[in-house]
């Protein structure tokens, strides 16, 4: 079992009190799901905060708590840590919990408001046929090699995130496509993962009633570039005015691909019909049992 002040590595931390050598069994930020040497994370999030249920997750076993703010009356006995966002914590501590699964596999996340699952599944086909070992992560469901598991979230929590990736590694994976929505990006649910390369499809005004404004919804989608290292590609659909605002603050090579300007991956529609779809793609002619323009951004992306 790993110890607390190992699966703290890089969180961010203010304060720490009582026992950082203690071994952890599991960590949770639900408090019905805690059990005897759990790590606890109290997450506020957007229907509750988890701070208020600290006390029910030490009766029910957590050794030790990550918070933003100290209860006033702390529990003796209990390894105590504050941190400046729970929900930034939470992604590196599960990252680090599951041994940074992530750094293990090659993984490429898949943002936007259209695309997304067509392109993470069109990319997870082409790698198996290709006889790579791979996991896909998406809406519709998740898969490890041929497994196939059923998926609630676009992109999943922390946990359940670091676990499944934990459990493509341990079954050979050496690739991982993944949908990143706008809410997880938002709620730092990738945080502590190493993505290798980022993909922007499109960005329209869907999900104004969670983000408020289309700048907000912008600034979400955007975290995944800024969280892109120098090793890493960020690819954007040029054909988007906001794909050059995605990657105005990223340290990733940028590449870009379009149907309609100039880009280092430019297609080109011959013909499009109810049978599939005839593209150029940069000057070799390919032919998809699929149909519409978005599906020649979406295989172009892939």
């Amino acid at each position: 079992m790993p110890l607390l002040k190992d699966i703290l590595y890089k969180a961010p931390l203010l304060s720490t009190s009582g026992n950082m050598e203690r071994e952890i069994r599991g960590i949770s930020f639900d408090s019905r799901q805690v059990g005897r040497d759990h790590l606890f994370v109290a997450v506020r999030g957007t229907q509750t905060d988890g701070h208020r249920f600290i006390g029910m997750a030490v009766d029910r076993g957590a050794s030790a708590i990550v918070c933003e703010t100290i209860p006033d009356n702390p529990a003796g006995g209990i390894s105590w840590v504050q941190v400046k966002d729970s929900q930034e914590a939470l992604g590196i501590i599960a990252s680090n919990f599951y041994n940074n699964p992530s750094r293990s596999i090659r993984v490429v996340a898949v943002t936007g408001t259209n695309g997304k699952t067509t392109t993470v599944t069109l990319l997870y086909n082409l790698f198996v046929k290709l006889g790579y070992a791979t996991g896909l992560i998406s809406t519709i469901h998740n898969r490890i090699n041929s497994r196939v598991l059923s998926s609630t979230h676009t992109t999943p929590d922390p946990i359940q995130l670091n676990q499944l990736m934990s459990e493509m590694a341990a079954e050979g994976c050496t690739y991982c496509f993944m949908e990143a929505s706008s809410h997880a990006l938002e709620q730092r649910r990738m945080a502590g993962l190493k993505i290798q390369a980022g993909v922007f499809t499109n960005i329209t005004h869907d999900h104004l009633d969670y983000h408020k404004t289309f700048d907000a919804y912008i600034s979400a989608k955007k975290r995944l570039f800024d969280g892109l290292d120098r090793n890493a590609v960020a690819l954007i659909n040029a054909d988007d005015r906001h794909g050059s605002v995605m990657v105005q603050n990223t340290a990733a090579r940028v590449k870009t691909y379009s149907l309609k300007v100039p880009a280092d991956f430019k297609t080109k529609i011959i013909s499009n019909t109810f049978q599939g779809i005839e593209l150029n793609m940069n000057d070799r002619v390919c032919w998809f049992p699929m149909v519409g323009e978005f599906n020649a951004y979406n295989l172009t992306a892939a």
